[in-house]
């Protein structure tokens, strides 16, 4: 019932907030500045995820701004917080839209925080970028394109992909054991895609359990998988459960191989799980930060913040990277101009890969890796490229 009620709220809250909307007045693009709203995690759930891809793209319009700009204008970003929640998005994405006088959009992180301004960022014909939003309902739903989005990553349906191929292949397993929150379009994703390369692999799934995002105690979920004892775990979630799951597994004896998705990236999946647990751990991310390819990125990043870029950060990065070659590539700031243009992106060298967008899909073709940790770190494993 909760769910049902939030989601309702949501609903309610989406409509009026669209009745207000109009298309935008503003003009974005005139004057010296270039405005485009920066919507991100930067507190709450998926606080991890949206302070990195916020700060990737900060640095990629940092330095654009350094050699001049765009169209001889410079690019401001407008930044909100959506605080990891549907409804807080949709505020703060209206509120910039209406507000600020933004024409373009980067972010969000998450499906979720994403889905809920859908309707409004189509409303009012604003081009988005969304680094992470790797739900392939986000671009195309009910076989309809939604035009106005697209994004950086690859999709949920691929990650799975990957992790059922590098556990059949690369790992030899013959069965697994899946777990998934229930109230996530990301793990729901995931995990079917997984299950269903896996079985066409000729493996088989002996155990799919479920958990509620928010959930603290996994130890009967656990029980269960331990007693049929699966070559490999494969857990499509969030940091923030992931990293008790991964400590729980391993404190009830469990020692098989865990795989995740890109929920998993960053230091918290290690610190909740305690890094005397990370053994024999993997997850399918978009780029190797050990990767020799970045290492003028990750010198950059870490001289402006003090800290070490993560694939979320290297997303970040690649998304405003996009939106500044529309700009070029339209010499325009008209946003139907920059809308195709973004669409036309082919052998974009980014951060994480070289990016051609699918102009039916707006969807990116990329290759993927699968990270394990090891030597208190995460590192390369393995490559995938898509088929």
């Amino acid at each position: 019932m909760k769910k049902i009620f939030t989601m309702a709220t949501v609903a309610v809250l989406s409509l009026s907030l669209l009745a207000g909307c109009g298309t935008s007045g503003g003009a974005a693009g005139s004057g010296d500045t270039i405005k485009v709203g920066a919507l991100f995690e930067q507190t709450g759930g998926a606080a991890q995820y949206g302070t990195a891809g916020l700060k990737g793209a900060q640095l990629a319009v940092e330095q654009q701004n350094a050699k001049g700009g765009v169209l001889n204008k410079k690019i401001e970003l407008k930044v909100a917080d959506n605080k990891s929640e549907p409804g807080e998005s949709t505020s703060q994405a209206t509120r910039l839209i209406n507000s600020e006088k933004v024409q373009f959009m980067l972010g969000p992180m998450t499906t979720k925080t994403l889905k809920a301004i859908i309707p409004i960022v189509t409303q009012n014909k604003i081009p988005l970028v969304t680094p992470s939003g790797t739900d392939a309902a986000l671009t195309v739903s009910d076989g309809k394109l939604n035009q106005w989005i697209f994004r950086a990553c690859f999709i949920d349906d691929f990650q799975g992909q990957v992790g059922a191929q590098f556990a059949a292949e690369t790992l030899k397993a013959k069965t697994a054991a899946i777990i998934i929150d229930t109230n996530g379009d990301y793990a729901k994703g995931l995990g079917k895609a997984f299950e269903d390369v896996f079985t066409k692999a000729g493996g088989k799934v002996v155990a799919t359990e479920n958990y509620v995002a928010g959930d603290k105690d996994f130890k009967p979920i656990l029980g269960r998988i331990k007693a049929q004892n699966p070559d490999v775990i494969y857990i499509p979630g969030y940091y923030t459960e992931v990293g008790l799951i991964v400590k729980q597994a391993r404190e009830m004896k469990i020692t098989a191989p865990l795989l995740g998705g890109d929920g998993w990236n960053g230091d918290k999946t290690t610190e909740i799980a305690g890094a005397n647990n990370m053994t024999n751990v993997y997850y399918s991310d978009h780029v190797a930060m050990d990767d020799p390819s970045l290492v003028d990125f990750t010198k950059q990043y870490k001289e402006k913040y003090n800290e070490n870029p993560t694939g979320f950060s290297a997303l970040g990065y690649d998304a405003a990277t996009m939106m500044i070659k529309a700009f070029e590539a339209a010499g325009s700031t008209d946003p139907e101009k920059v809308r195709t243009a973004l669409e036309g992106i082919k052998d974009l060298k980014g951060v994480t890969g070289n990016i051609t967008v699918d102009a039916a899909n707006h969807n990116p073709s990329k290759s993927a890796v699968m990270l394990q940790y090891k030597d208190g770190q995460w590192a390369f494993a393995d490559r995938v490229d898509p088929k």
